[in-house]
C-alpha cells in the first residue's frame, strides 16, 4: 500500500509532544485549522494519546490514484481505514495502530525476564514504539533505507542464522518483492520455532486470486493495478495466506472478532481490517 510521506522521527525514545509534531498541510488529511485534536472518544496506542478525530487520508494520495485511472473500490481494500487513516499527534496509520494492540497484548502474555530478538523489516517513523519495550531486543533491516541497523536483501538474509530472530514485522514490503516465496520462506528459515511475526500487504478483499504478472511496461500501469508505482502485486486473503502457508508458517488471521468493535472503534481501525500473525511451530 501506499505509504504516506510521514515526519521522520527515527531512533526517538519517546513520540513527539504536540508542540513538537509539524504542522499538518491544508488538505484532505490536515488537522482542520483551529481545533485541537484532544479529547476522549478515540486512543492512538502508537502515542498513547487521547484524541477528538483521526485524520483521513491525505488528499494528494486520492489525486494519485486519480489521475492513473486507479482500478478498484477504495473500500475493497482490507486493513485500510480511509476516513480515520492517521493520528494527527504522531501520524502513525491505522495498520500501525493495530499493531501495537497486538504487541501490547502478546508481549503482556511473554517472560519479561525473557529477550526476544525482534527485526523490523523496512520500519516505519514510529518505529521508536517497538524500542519502548525492554524485553524487545530490537533491530531494524531494509536494503535501501539508510539508518538501519542491518542492509539485507529480503530474499537472501545470510546475515541471520537459521533459527535466530524471535519476532519480526514485515509490513508492506512483500509486495515490492519480484519472488516473494523466497523472501516467505527466508523469513520462516530465520523465525525460531514458537517464534512469530505479523506479515501485512496490501489486500484486495474481493479479488479471486493474487494480481501479478500482467503485461505492465510503465509506472503509471503499475500506480492502475497494483495501487502503487513500485507495486509488483495486489494480494487476495487466500492467496496470501497459502503463499505464507506453502512456506511452513500457521497463520493466524485476527480481526474484529478477536480485537473487539470497541477496541477497533476507538482506536480508529475499521472493521475489514485483519491481521495477519505467522508463526513457525
Amino acid at each position: 500500500m501506499f505509504k504516506l510521506t510521514l515526519p521522520k522521527f527515527r531512533n526517538q525514545a519517546t513520540p513527539p509532544s504536540a508542540a513538537e509534531a509539524p504542522a499538518a498541510e491544508a488538505s484532505v488529511g490536515a488537522e482542520p485549522a483551529g481545533l485541537p485534536y484532544t479529547g476522549t472518544q478515540y486512543f492512538c496506542p502508537i502515542c498513547s494519546t487521547s484524541l477528538g478525530y483521526f485524520l483521513p487520508v491525505d488528499n494528494g494520495y486520492l489525486k494519485l490514484l486519480d489521475s492513473y485511472e486507479y482500478n478498484y473500490s477504495l473500500f475493497h481494500n482490507e486493513t485500510f481505514n480511509m476516513l480515520q487513516y492517521s493520528c494527527p499527534s504522531c501520524h502513525a496509520s491505522d495498520r500501525e495502530r493495530l499493531y501495537a494492540l497486538y504487541f501490547q497484548k502478546r508481549l503482556s502474555e511473554s517472560d519479561p525476564g525473557k529477550k526476544l530478538k525482534f527485526i523490523d523489516f523496512a520500519p516505519s517513523e514510529v518505529n521508536y514504539f517497538y524500542r519502548r519495550f525492554p524485553m524487545l531486543d530490537y533491530r531494524s533491516a531494509d536494503l535501501y533505507m539508510d539508518g538501519v541497523d542491518d542492509k539485507i536483501d529480503i530474499t537472501n538474509m545470510d546475515i541471520y542464522e537459521d533459527n535466530s530472530v524471535d519476532v519480526f514485522l514485515c509490513s508492506h514490503v512483500l509486495e515490492h518483492v519480484d519472488d516473494d516465496r523466497k523472501a516467505m520462506s527466508e523469513l520462516y528459515r530465520i523465525l525460531k520455532p514458537g517464534g512469530w511475526g505479523i506479515t501485512m500487504v496490501p489486500v484486495l478483499i474481493y479479488s479471486e486470486h493474487i494480481i501479478e504478472n500482467l503485461p505492465i511496461t510503465s509506472e503509471a500501469e503499475r500506480w492502475r493495478f497494483y495501487g502503487q508505482g513500485d507495486h509488483v502485486r495486489f494480494y487476495n486473503r487466500q492467496g496470501f495466506v497459502d503463499r505464507l502457508a506453502c512456506a511452513g508458517f500457521k497463520v493466524n488471521l485476527l480481526g474484529v472478532e478477536y480485537f473487539g468493535a470497541d477496541t477497533f472503534e476507538r482506536n480508529g481501525i475499521h472493521k475489514r481490517s485483519v491481521l495477519y500473525v505467522v508463526e513457525k511451530i
